[in-house]
């Protein structure tokens, strides 16, 4: 199974990247499964249920998300309809959405989602490492095939919990810097890893963020609202192969695509 896993889409000018350079990478490709983090897909910052399902629509078959999952008061009142989609499963029991979910396609071939929220410079969660083995181990009783989305600030944490996870897991992929790291390999035991696999929206940008308020925030120290930077975009992400019936990855690239179209009139 090839899966193409996008990373972090910031606003409209992110999905707008997808939709022009998704279909190609498809095609290029022989794309089976596309999974993508979207939380910061609605203006910059959190999700919407009608943003979440417009990814869909474009191809997008399962959705990740993150730290700013509650941002937009309509996703945390519509995540349970939206069954190919997954919050941090180490949030507290009782919220709502799932923390991983097993996806179907088409002709049969199944494949688990898990997203996980780390700890280190992060909001408090339960452990990530306990309850991603936890989670993988039940979804492995209906297929051999996991993706985990590790959403995390730390390198550190990160790369610990790529090798916790090595051999039970087809794939550990890094979010939520927005920068794309060069250390994608296959682990020992047959698990795929990259700390970061990038961000998908707008490059000459702070992390999608237009850079002069992104700077005056730094230098001043005082709050300013944030807004999605416009121009030339880069779809991120990493394509990852999978031995259908091991579950053991079998390769791992990263992917960075430009988009240099015009800007959609709206930053929603």
């Amino acid at each position: 199974m090839i899966i193409l896993f996008i990373g972090d889409i910031v606003g409209h000018r992110g999905r707008q990247c997808v939709a022009r350079v998704l279909p190609g990478l498809r095609a290029e490709y022989g794309v089976d499964l596309v999974v993508a983090n979207a939380e910061n897909a609605a203006g910059g910052l959190g999700a919407t249920p009608a943003v979440i399902n417009e990814l869909y629509r474009m191809g997008v078959q399962g959705v990740t998300l993150g730290n700013h999952v509650w941002r937009k008061k309509e996703l945390a009142s519509g995540l349970d309809a939206l069954g190919y989609v997954v919050r941090p499963a180490n949030y507290p029991e009782g919220v709502p959405g799932n923390g991983s979910i097993i996806l179907t396609l088409p002709d049969g071939r199944k494949a688990g989602i898990v997203n996980l929220a780390g700890r280190v410079f992060m909001e408090p969660c339960s452990c990530p490492f306990k309850k991603g083995r936890e989670v993988v181990h039940a979804l492995r009783e209906s297929t051999p095939i996991v993706l985990v989305d590790f959403h995390a600030e730390a390198t550190s944490e990160k790369v610990a919990f790529g090798w916790y996870m090595d051999g039970l897991c087809s794939a550990v992929l890094g979010t939520h810097t927005h920068v794309q790291t060069a250390d994608e390999r296959i682990l020992p035991s047959g698990t795929a890893y990259i700390t970061d696999v990038g961000m998908t929206g707008p490059v000459d940008s702070v992390i999608g963020i237009e850079r002069e308020r992104a700077i005056s925030k730094f230098v001043t120290g005082m709050p300013n609202e944030f807004k999605v930077a416009k121009g030339r975009a880069c779809l991120c992400g990493a394509l990852v192969e999978v031995d259908e019936t091991s579950g053991r990855a079998r390769s791992i690239h990263r992917i960075a695509r430009d988009d240099s179209g015009p800007d959609p009139e709206t930053d929603e």
